[in-house]
């Protein structure tokens, strides 16, 4: 087989030098809870998930940084960039300016020839050009190392020069020295390459592409990894899953025929919509349906597209109030917030 000249073929797979033994598991307290905050992708919709815990900080925690009372955090994609703010202790209020105030400049709207265009360059190459995101996570993040998150972070994304899943981890185990010396905006930019939207991103030998492809809920990633690094039991795990909005999804009659034509739109709806329900699903199994707690906004036949920046700005923060609303006191009793437990 022919080599891809355009890669360096050099470098070695990310994932050389992979433990094939259990991993000798660092102490936590026995009656200690472990608790773990997932967050799903989803481009601008990475708003809803910030607001639904910005209302948490504002109604509960006097505005403090609510990334503090959780003991692992993952991401992926804009769940991802929210999963590093978090590390860094950004409270989540400031976390969602940057949808608020800088999504138009991430995801440009245009007038309709600009969408159309967009819609139509998007069949052959990337719709947007990825240095407004990059100047953006610049001004949140200036030039701070991975490793210097203070809450241990999981954040998937797929490398395509050996074409596998690759998992940033925060250095919260002994194994873990590589990605520590990664810059948080390549960590960034790395989970959030979404396919169609934006290129690949190619760097010291490697390409990589958004994790929500193989792990747009990424709970078991963080599931798993808190197992395999802490010596906790499955029952000690409390986890707070948080959506961007799901698509009302039913095989039609066409999809029932089978034809390329006939699914090369609906094969990625199918595949994410599965993907996130095995992984709840698997979950729940381990730790026990209560000590899961999902929050995400209602099915929707007519769902806000990703880089619809101006309909998640006019639907999304009265959702996440009502979500709040619904959910916030269950939220309070996982983080233990003003129990005597």
């Amino acid at each position: 087989m022919s080599l891809d000249p355009s890669y360096d073929h050099t470098v070695t797979r990310r994932s050389d030098g992979t433990r094939h033994t259990l991993r000798p598991v660092r102490p936590w307290p026995e009656n200690k809870p472990f608790r773990i905050l997932s967050i799903d992708g989803g481009g601008i919709l990475g708003l809803l998930p910030s607001l639904v815990l910005a209302e948490i900080e504002d109604r509960f925690l006097d505005g403090q940084p609510i990334g503090q009372y959780f003991d692992l955090i993952t991401g992926t994609s804009t769940g991802g960039i929210i999963a590093l703010a978090l590390g860094q202790e950004k409270r989540a209020r400031d976390i969602s300016k940057l949808y608020l105030e800088r999504g138009e400049f991430i995801f440009p709207s245009g007038n309709c020839l600009i969408r159309a265009f967009r819609k139509w360059r998007q069949l052959a190459i990337y719709a947007y050009n990825r240095d407004a995101l990059e100047n953006e996570l610049r001004r949140e993040f200036g030039l701070q190392r991975f490793g210097t998150s203070k809450i241990p972070l999981c954040i998937p994304a797929f490398e395509g020069r050996y074409g596998e899943p690759y998992i940033f981890k925060t250095p919260h185990h002994p194994d873990y020295k590589l990605d520590q010396h990664e810059t948080i905006v390549d960590v960034a930019l790395s989970t959030a390459a979404a396919p169609t939207y934006y290129s690949g991103l190619k760097r010291n030998g490697y390409a990589f592409v958004d994790g929500g492809i193989w792990a747009n809920n990424p709970v078991m990633i963080g599931l798993v990894d808190a197992l395999a690094c802490f010596d906790i039991q499955r029952r000690q795990v409390h986890i707070l899953s948080l959506g961007c909005g799901q698509e009302t999804f039913r095989l039609g009659a066409v999809q029932r025929i089978g034809g390329v034509l006939f699914w090369a739109k609906t094969f990625k709806r199918a595949a994410m919509k599965a993907q996130s329900h095995n992984a709840l699903g698997q979950a729940g199994l381990l730790v026990g349906r209560d000590h899961l707690l999902r929050i995400d906004a209602p099915e929707s036949n007519k769902p806000i597209e990703m880089d619809d920046v101006r309909r998640a700005i006019s639907e999304l923060p009265n959702i996440a109030r009502a979500l709040a609303d619904a959910s916030g006191h269950r939220v309070l009793e996982m983080l233990q917030i003003g129990s005597s437990q």
